[in-house]
Parts: structure tokens; C-alpha cells; sequence
């Protein structure tokens, strides 16, 4: 094993960054370019240092160095992209190997004797969850969940016929599509023909003024969004231009070009709101706005309840909420039909679920398997196969 580094922070500049070394020469590298303050540095398990890095005479930044574990070190110096910059290249003049945060925790966690691939896993993802509740169902797969089920598939591979594990395995990856959601956040493109009070949603869901509303049509060109809580979810509400079959002649190449960049979101949401004005007529549902959001999981919003009811909806797609953006009379309800819609209501956090592509990968292998020696193949290395690094 050679000697690698990481910058384990955010990119852009911070109050602080951080820069992992790992590996069999990270000790005496780390000595050659750290000046310690005083007479006095003992390099052991948990001690935290304090000085200053130098690339010969020349001090570029003082630091503290953490002692995480053998071979492993924490230099943590000022977050100007410029100082991280000039650390990494002087290591790199050390022999040091650059990596990536991901590729140096997998090199960090596989020297644990202990822990299996999934657990790996498992540790690298809950870097990467956006709620507690997704922090937990990652954390109910190491020795639960997900490692216990392929742990008894394979104790029990000669009583259990193929057709029981598939089945089970099957039930894992519907189980996935839901656990996702929640561990990895999902988008809601907020869409609709001009005026239909789409920014008025947004506003109300976001419970802060985050697009531009007036009573001007059109006014959204482009894209704005907002992060925000809904039950176990963190959901991030995309509110797009109005996708009109007609832009308007003064502004046409802003629209087309506005319009684009709608259609290429819709294509990623994992949901479509399509907000309509139950004051207007059914012209407002244009076959270009069905056309574009055909395919898709949608709930139609059946906005401006607080004005008489016009708009037919008996044959609008998917599943239908009214309410009042202006007056947020409705708003719970939708939100509680978005939980509803993607069956994070009432999801069960211990269940095994798979919550990386190479899981994904070999429970579709298990599924899929002709024969005993395959299955067991699959099992084997779902529970201990080798991490690309």
C-alpha cells in the first residue's frame, strides 16, 4: 500500500478545510512538511497537533494535525482553495497518491478486518443521506436489514429453492425505490401553462418567498427551486417556466430556450405537479403540456380553490388535489398526498433495502439466477465482494 490524500471538505471556500493522509509512509511525510508549535509533538493515536505546513523555508498555512489512527492523519488548514491547492501539491512532491473522499474512506474502511462490503457501504452512504430517518434505514443494513437477509439466504441456500430467494429479492428492490427517496432526497418539477399560481406553490410549500410572483403571465422564464421538509422526505421543488405551445413573439427565443430547459428537468423528476386553474377552462391543458409530461408519476394540482370552479376534471392525469396556494387552504393535504404518492408515509426503516448500484446490481444477479451455484455466487459477493477504488 502507497500513501494517499483527500480533501475531505466541501469544494468553494470555507472557514476550514480538511485533508486526509492514509497510508504506510503518511507518518514520515507528514513530518518532513509540519513545523509543530514548541519544543514538543508526539505523533500517537488521538493526540491533536498544532503548527504550521512548510514547503521549505516557505510557511504556507498554519494547521493543526489530528492523529486519527495508524497510518491515518488529519491536516486542518484554512479553507482558501488556494492554501488546499498548495498542501495537496506538496504532498504530491512526497510521493503522495491524490484521490477522491469516497476512494480513500473505501481504503480506510477495508483495513478493518471486521467489517464486510455492505457495512463499507453503509458508512459511505450515510456521508451522502439528506434525513435522519435515511441515516437510519443505512444503518439498520450492516449487521440487520440487508446483511442479515443475505447471510440466511446463503446458511440456507440448501433448504430455501431459488424461486423463495428471487422472490425475496424482488421485494427488496421494490422495497429500494421508496428507501432512495428518503436516504437520497427526490425532485418535484412544479409545471403548469402560465399563470396557473405555480410560484404562489412553490412559496407556500417552501414557506418562504423564494420565486417571483405577480399577475403578469410568464412571469417565470427560467427555473428557481427550494429544499424543504415533508414528513420523511426532503424534497426539492423545482418551479419551471410555463410550457406554452405558443410563446410570445416579442420574447421568443427566451421562451423556446426557457422551455427547453423545463422539458430536460421534467425528464429527471422523480414527481410532476401540474398546477391548473380550476377558475379557467380546459384550453389550458394544451396537448403539448400532456404530451410532455406523459410517462411521468403525476399529481394534478387543481389550484385557486378560493375562486368559483370552472375547469372540468374528470379526465386530467394522475391523482388530484385542490387547494388555495394563495391561501395555503389545501397545501397539508397535498403534501401528505406526495408522502402518500412515493409511500414514504408509512415505510418501515428496518426493512432490507439496497441503497447502492452494486447491491442493485447483484440482487437483480440473485433474481435472475438458473442455478444454485449462481445464487450463491451473487450472495457471496453482495455480503463480502471488492469496492472499486
Amino acid at each position: 500500500m502507497s500513501t494517499f490524500a483527500a480533501v475531505m471538505t466541501g469544494q468553494g471556500t470555507g472557514a476550514i478545510s480538511t485533508i486526509q493522509v492514509f497510508g504506510d509512509k503518511s507518518e514520515v511525510i507528514i513530518k518532513e512538511i509540519f513545523k509543530p508549535t514548541g519544543t514538543k509533538s508526539v505523533f500517537k493515536d488521538g493526540e491533536i497537533l498544532v503548527g504550521s505546513i512548510n514547503d521549505g523555508t516557505e510557511t504556507i498555512d498554519q494547521v493543526t494535525i489530528g492523529c486519527e489512527g495508524t497510518k491515518n492523519y488529519t491536516i486542518n488548514c484554512h479553507g482558501n482553495p488556494l492554501i488546499v491547492e498548495m498542501i495537496m501539491r506538496l504532498l504530491g512532491q512526497h510521493g503522495v497518491e491524490p484521490v477522491t473522499a469516497e476512494q480513500l474512506l473505501i481504503k480506510i474502511l477495508s483495513m478493518e478486518e471486521s467489517i464486510n462490503t455492505i457495512a463499507i457501504e453503509a458508512k459511505l452512504a450515510q456521508t451522502k443521506t439528506k434525513t435522519a430517518e435515511g441515516a437510519k434505514i443505512i444503518a439498520n443494513q450492516i449487521e440487520g436489514g440487508l446483511h442479515k437477509k443475505a447471510t440466511q439466504w446463503l446458511s440456507n441456500i440448501n433448504t430455501l429453492s431459488l424461486e423463495e430467494i428471487a422472490i425475496e429479492a424482488e421485494q427488496i428492490l421494490d422495497r429500494s425505490q421508496t428507501a432512495k427517496l428518503i436516504m437520497y432526497g427526490c425532485t418535484a418539477v412544479i409545471t403548469g401553462p402560465p399563470n396557473s399560481g405555480k410560484s404562489t406553490l412553490l412559496n407556500q410549500l417552501a414557506g418562504k418567498q423564494k420565486a417571483i410572483v405577480t399577475d403578469i403571465e410568464g412571469t417565470t422564464r427560467d427555473w428557481v427551486s427550494s429544499t424543504c421538509r415533508m414528513g420523511s422526505l426532503c424534497v426539492e421543488l423545482i418551479d419551471t417556466a410555463g410550457l406554452d405551445e405558443k410563446p410570445a413573439v416579442t420574447t421568443e427565443d427566451i421562451e423556446k430556450d426557457a422551455q427547453k430547459r423545463t422539458v430536460a428537468i421534467l425528464e429527471k423528476a422523480d414527481l410532476v405537479l401540474l398546477v391548473l386553474d380550476i377558475s379557467g377552462t380546459t384550453e389550458q391543458l394544451n396537448k403539448g403540456l400532456v404530451t410532455k409530461t406523459a410517462g411521468k408519476k403525476v399529481i394534478t394540482i387543481l389550484n385557486k380553490s378560493d375562486l368559483p370552479a370552472k375547469l372540468d376534471a374528470g379526465e386530467l392525469p394522475g391523482e388530484k388535489v385542490q387547494l388555495s396556494a394563495k391561501t395555503g387552504d389545501g397545501v397539508e393535504n397535498l403534501i401528505k398526498q406526495i408522502q402518500q404518492f412515493h409511500g414514504a408515509d408509512d415505510s418501515d426503516l428496518e426493512q432490507a433495502v439496497c441503497f447502492t448500484s452494486r447491491q442493485k446490481q447483484l440482487l437483480g444477479k440473485v433474481k435472475e439466477a438458473k442455478s444454485k451455484e449462481e445464487t450463491t455466487s451473487a450472495i457471496t459477493e453482495l455480503l463480502n465482494g471488492q469496492l472499486s477504488v
